[in-house]
């Protein structure tokens, strides 16, 4: 018997055990039939019987059998082992522990919590624990931690251990059993909710800017590509886009197209909502003609946009230089500080207007006092209009020269006709308000007045040439020099032809004679003739068309009234529709030749009426005139011989009868004769 102490219990139970064990991998060596001449000589293990007896009182006994055959022990050991009765043989072969039931269900319980239970494909939060150039360690709770490129992190370069991103999970382990993580994924899958709720709430956002485009930059909000314009970037101009590439910047989402997933950002928004308190406190301290400096901001042109200090206004072109200018850079440059002083302000629309030529004095107030009207001037054209040019005396001193002082001609022109930008001209004022700063000037008084002498010039009767310049419906004008015009009615254009309109006559910049038919000086008008370099042929025509005579004829226009026909010499006559009526009851039509009968003659109006129908009616009418008289006669010797013959009734006799029978011969044969001539 061998007594063991509770202290070498542990070591006893070890070595069964271990002797068990060895046992099981012998049977298995067994079973493979890998047996050898060495392996039959082993002798077989058999059992060994060991009592275990403990010296305290309260340990029962227990006996096992175990029979070990070693090489060494031929005969078996039996061995008495007394154990507990509550000993747990399934903790054999387990390292032993020093907790309780109770202490390990605690610590169990905690060692739980510290892992999660995960899904693939779906977005959870995690811990960064470590990072370096490239890669930054995620841990989401579970046996392994992942992995996510540096890259993906890019936007927030203030990252650091143990912030929380989201992430996606891709796969749980991979061939080589690692967790897969997406940072990227998990922002793409959240962005649209956040972008709408930032929208919404009008909340500021983070982005990265990844690359300049076609008008702005596109920025990378929660892995969303956005577009940032030009314009939305700052409050001043910004003239190289390319220096906000790869930083990061806050914006506001100001627009979201859901139908084609485009948003657009602004980071000039933020700024803007600083500046309007700015600007609120600038206003409020502004004051007519108040003197500030500013800086240049942008030029247009139509005027300059100066920056007050969180503020802006506007210089207008025309108040910045007391002289013309064509454009503001002639005076201003980008970023330039300058001075300007208050003009006008608006609370309600924050427009402020700024003046720079009012910090100087105006030139009208250091023109020479000794000028006065009638004293000439030289000066530069530098504006051109329809309606005259203005011309700078010195510098912001400027005098207009109105058209119709540039040119003794009454007809229309332009200024450009005379003048041009650049030109230097001198001429006389004409008149002079220094308090109104205005002045006028001409050019055209530095010459004589042609009509200082025009009727020693152009006596009536006189005959000149003259230019056509110009047509109206009731004359043509014409120019006989510089200056001196003329009007030709259309009625002394031509004797005898009857004319609509000038443009019949005459063409614009051809030569024409001309009479001097009146001078007005007071009017400066002259009424001209053509028609009065001959003699009136109406005199001749006179003589010629009279009243009844028979002439040819063409008919040249045909209208509902009538028609026109040209008569010989040229004179034109006027025959009504019922007067072109042809003997065949047809009417002549134009182009036609006919004789025509004059039926009347004006020479006051000029005016000669024609007839064809008149040439055959008036022979009809003239037989018919003719029968008629000659029926009236026979009838009325008809009735004179019945009378006679009723006064002599009682003395007929038979040589009466015989005289009657002749007389009624007679007047048969008269009407036979007649009525042949009717049918010829």
């Amino acid at each position: 018997m061998i007594i063991i102490s509770e202290d070498n219990k542990r070591s006893i139970t070890r070595v069964i055990v271990s002797t068990l064990q060895n046992q099981i991998n012998l049977m298995s060596i067994d079973e493979t039939n890998m047996e050898t001449p060495e392996a039959q000589e082993t002798p077989e293990i058999q059992e060994a019987s060991v009592e275990v007896i403990a010296e305290t009182p309260e340990v029962q006994e227990s006996v096992a059998e175990t029979q070990v055959e070693t090489p060494e022990v031929q005969e078996p050991i039996t061995l008495e082992i007394v154990a507990p009765a509550e000993f747990d043989w399934s903790s054999l072969g387990k390292k032993g522990s020093n907790y309780s039931k109770s202490d390990r269900e605690k610590l169990e319980n905690l060692y739980d919590k510290t892992l999660s239970s995960i899904v693939e494909h779906e977005v959870i939060d995690g811990s960064v624990v470590t990072m370096n150039n490239r890669e930054v360690v995620v841990n989401i709770g579970f046996k392994s931690d992942g992995v996510i490129p540096l890259s993906e992190l890019r936007y927030n370069p203030n990252l650091k251990i143990g912030d929380k991103i989201e992430v996606y999970v891709e796969s749980q382990e991979d061939l080589n059993g690692q967790l897969i993580l997406s940072h990227k994924k998990a922002r793409t899958l959240r962005a649209w909710e956040r972008v709408n709720t930032a929208y919404d709430k009008q909340e500021v956002v983070t982005g990265y800017v990844k690359c300049r485009t076609k008008g702005g930059l596109i920025v990378d909000i929660f892995g969303i590509e956005a577009f940032l314009p030009g314009s939305q970037i700052d409050v001043k101009p910004i003239r190289d886009y390319d220096i906000f590439v790869d930083k990061v910047m806050e914006f506001k989402i100001v627009k979201i197209n859901h139908e084609y997933k485009n948003v657009v950002v602004s980071h000039k928004a933020l700024i803007e909502d600083e500046l309007e308190q700015q600007k609120a406190e600038i206003i409020a301290k502004l004051e007519k003609g108040q003197i500030l400096e500013g800086t240049v901001k942008n030029i247009t042109s139509y005027g300059v946009f100066v920056d007050l200090g969180g503020v802006d206004g506007l210089i207008h072109i025309t108040d910045l230089s007391w002289g013309r200018i064509n454009h503001p850079e002639e005076i201003v440059q980008l970023d330039q500080k300058i001075k300007v002083v208050i003009l006008d302000f608006d609370d309600n629309k924050k427009r402020i207007a700024l003046g720079l030529k009012q910090l100087t004095a105006h030139p009208w107030d250091a023109l020479d006092t000794n000028l006065k009207v009638g004293d000439t001037v030289k000066g530069r054209v530098v504006v051109i209009a329809d309606y005259g040019a203005f011309i700078e005396i010195a510098p912001g001193v400027e005098g207009l020269i109105h058209v119709s002082e540039m040119s003794w001609s009454q007809h229309l022109r332009s200024a450009q006709d005379f003048l041009k930008v650049g030109d230097e001209v001198e001429g006389v004022i004409l008149t002079l308000d220094r308090d109104d700063r205005k002045m006028s000037l001409g050019i055209k008084q530095l010459i004589p007045d042609p009509w200082a002498d025009i009727k020693e010039k152009y006596p009536i009767n006189s005959r000149h040439k003259a230019v056509v310049r110009n047509f109206t419906n009731f004359g043509i004008f014409v120019e006989l020099e510089e200056g001196v015009d003329g009007l030709i009615h259309i009625s002394d254009l031509s004797w005898s032809k009857k004319i609509k309109h000038p443009a019949e006559f005459t063409k614009i910049g051809e030569e024409i004679d001309v009479v001097v038919l009146d001078v007005d000086t007071d009017n400066r008008r002259l009424s001209l003739g053509h028609k009065q370099l001959e003699e009136n042929p109406w005199d001749v025509f006179e003589t010629i068309f009279t009243v009844g005579s028979v002439h040819k004829g063409t008919i040249t226009n045909v209208t509902d009234k009538g028609g026109i026909i040209t008569l010989p010499y040229g004179v034109e006559g006027f025959a009504p529709t019922r007067h072109l009526q042809k003997e065949d009851n047809s009417t002549a039509k134009a182009e036609e030749t006919l004789d025509f009968k004059v039926i009347e003659f004006s020479k006051e109006n000029k005016k000669i009426l024609v007839s064809h129908s008149r040439l055959f009616q008036e022979a009809v009418a003239a037989e018919k005139a003719k029968e008629t008289a000659q029926k009236d006669a026979a009838e009325q010797a008809t009735k004179r011989t019945v009378k006679k013959l009723k006064d002599n009734l009682e003395r007929s006799t038979l040589g009466d009868l015989e005289a009657l029978i002749n007389l009624k011969s007679d007047m048969e044969k008269s009407e036979k004769e007649a009525e042949k001539k009717k049918e010829d």
